[in-house]
């Protein structure tokens, strides 16, 4: 169950972290006056964070499925080994149900997870390419590419929020699985 908490909590880490990126990169664009590389490290800074963060979730997200197939596939084999049928069909039973909130749960962790590239590539563009035109008039130019990269990150933020409430959701199922 850890491993579906350390996934849960890594997408939330990420999602935390790209919303604070967009943040950055809102200001740095609506900036007035100031020093323009400084706010140009910061946001780098945090577009890096933001791709740690990203590849973390799918990390663990990676090790939820591998333990949950390993779990699924050792359950399945030791079915066979019940010599009373009543519960070898309540196992099955538990198994299947089991199994399928797993699906369910994963399902919705691995769209989140879809979502966090696309939400990076315009911002990583941006900080390209502010880095490049280290130059007001320039960052002046991506004022309109903020609803976009917004746009991008609301869709992952919601999409993290769902797949995090389904992890809450499995765990609190599988604290209290019926025997």
């Amino acid at each position: 169950m850890s491993r579906v908490e350390s996934a849960r909590d890594a997408q939330q880490d990420a999602r935390q972290e790209i919303v604070s990126a967009l943040e950055q990169f809102s200001k740095t664009v609506n900036f007035k006056g100031g020093e323009l590389e400084a706010k140009y490290k910061r946001l780098d800074g945090k577009l890096k964070d933001s791709e740690e963060a990203a590849a973390k979730a799918k990390s663990r997200i990676a090790e939820v499925q591998d333990l949950s197939d390993a779990l699924f596939r050792e359950w399945r084999q030791e079915l066979g080994q019940y010599s009373n049928a009543d519960l070898r069909r309540r196992s099955e039973l538990q198994l299947t149900a089991t199994q399928a909130r797993y699906t369910q749960m994963l399902g919705a962790m691995k769209q989140a997870e879809s979502r966090m590239e696309p939400a990076l590539r315009p911002l990583r563009d941006q900080v390209l390419f502010i880095k490049h035109n280290l130059n007001a008039r320039a960052v002046g130019a991506l004022k309109g590419e903020v609803a976009h990269v917004d746009a991008e990150v609301s869709r992952l933020v919601a999409d993290i929020n769902r797949a995090v409430a389904q992890a809450d959701r499995s765990v609190k199922t599988l604290d209290v699985a019926p025997q």
